[in-house]
C-alpha cells in the first residue's frame, strides 16, 4: 500500500508517486559525473569516489526538480501521450501545488552539497549552468528545431564537467569533444523516437515541437553521423599525448574504436526499428549487450594501463 502524507492543500499526497514524479531511474543517467575519475584512473581512490557521488546526488536532486517542472508544464500533452499519460501528475496520482512545492526542497537540498568538495566554486558553477539550461530547455529550447537537440547534449556533457570540478580534475578537450557528439547522436535518437510515435504534422504541433513528420529522416541521418564522429574522435585521441601519459600501450586502445562504431549503430538500427525507448543512454544502461560492451571498454582500459 502506498505511503500517503497529509499536503497543505487538504489532499493526501502518494509518497510512492511523488518518488515516481522525481524518476529516480533517470538518475542513472547521473552517473556520467564518474567519468572523469575513471578516465583519470582514480577509481581505487576512496576521496575521488565520494566526491563523485556528492556529484552524483546534487544532479539527481536538481534533475528531479526539473523533472517535476517540466509535468507541471506538460501535463495536457502528457495525458494525449501513449507512454506519458502514466506519469504521477498526468494520472492525478499527484497535483501540481504538491510538485510544485517539492522543486524548492530538491534544489536547496541539492545546492546544499556545494559545501562538501574541495573547490566548491567551480562545483557550484556547473550546478547553475545545469539549471540555468534545463530551465531554458523546459521553457523555450525544447521547442526550437535543432537547438532541443543541442540543449540535451549541452546538459548530459555539464554531468561530465561537474564531476571533474568535484574531483578537481582538468577538463579534458578531447573527452568533451567525444561526449558532445555522443549525446548529440542519443538526442536525436530521444527525438526521432517521438517522431515515430506521433507521426502525423497535427499532433507534434500539439506537443509543442519545433519538428514535422517528414523531417524524421534528416534526423536519422545527423544522428548517425554524429555517432561516426564520435569514433573518429576515438582515433584522433589514440595518438595524443594525453594517451601516452596514461597508458602504457595507448595502441589498444584502438580497439574501443569498433565497438563504439557497433553500439552507436546498433542503437540507431534499433530506433528505425521502432525498438528504442524514449531515453535511449537509459536503455543503453540497462541493455544487456551495452553492459557487455562497456565491461570490454574497461578490460581494454585496464590491459593498456598494466600490460607492459
Amino acid at each position: 500500500m502506498a505511503t500517503r502524507v497529509l499536503g497543505k492543500t487538504g489532499r493526501t499526497m502518494s509518497v510512492t508517486a511523488m518518488i515516481r514524479a522525481m524518476r529516480p531511474h533517470h538518475w542513472l543517467k547521473n552517473g556520467l559525473v564518474f567519468v572523469p575519475i575513471l578516465l583519470n584512473h582514480d577509481v581505487f581512490d576512496p576521496h575521488a569516489l565520494w566526491l563523485g557521488l556528492i556529484a552524483f546526488v546534487a544532479f539527481s536532486l536538481i534533475a528531479s526538480a526539473i523533472y517535476l517542472l517540466n509535468d507541471i508544464m506538460d501535463v495536457e500533452a502528457d495525458r494525449r501521450h501513449p507512454t506519458k499519460c502514466k506519469r504521477p501528475l498526468a494520472a492525478g496520482e499527484i497535483t501540481a501545488m504538491q510538485a510544485y512545492a517539492a522543486v524548492p526542497v530538491l534544489l536547496a537540498a541539492a545546492f546544499s552539497l556545494v559545501a562538501l568538495v574541495p573547490q566548491p566554486q567551480p562545483f557550484l558553477l556547473s550546478l547553475l549552468a545545469y539549471l540555468f539550461l534545463a530551465l531554458a530547455y523546459l521553457l523555450v529550447l525544447k521547442r526550437k528545431l535543432l537547438v532541443d537537440v543541442l540543449g540535451l547534449a549541452a546538459m548530459h556533457t555539464l554531468r561530465i564537467l561537474a564531476g571533474n570540478a568535484a574531483a578537481a580534475i582538468p577538463v579534458s578537450s578531447w573527452l568533451l569533444a567525444f561526449a558532445m557528439f555522443l549525446f548529440l547522436s542519443l538526442a536525436l535518437v530521444k527525438r526521432y523516437t517521438e517522431l515515430r510515435l506521433t507521426q502525423d504534422q497535427s499532433g507534434l504541433k500539439k506537443a509543442g515541437r519545433g519538428y514535422h513528420a517528414e523531417d524524421i529522416e534528416a534526423l536519422s541521418q545527423l544522428g548517425m553521423a554524429s555517432g561516426c564522429t564520435c569514433a573518429l574522435i576515438m582515433a584522433l585521441y589514440v595518438d595524443s599525448a594525453n594517451v601516452k601519459q596514461l597508458y602504457s600501450q595507448p595502441k589498444l586502445i584502438w580497439l574501443m574504436c569498433p565497438i563504439v562504431l557497433y553500439q552507436m549503430a546498433r542503437i540507431w538500427f534499433l530506433a528505425r526499428r521502432g525498438n528504442m525507448p524514449d531515453d535511449p543512454l537509459i536503455f543503453m544502461i540497462r541493455d544487456w549487450r551495452s553492459q557487455f560492451m562497456g565491461l570490454v571498454v574497461v578490460l581494454i582500459m585496464v590491459a593498456a594501463t598494466f600490460v607492459p
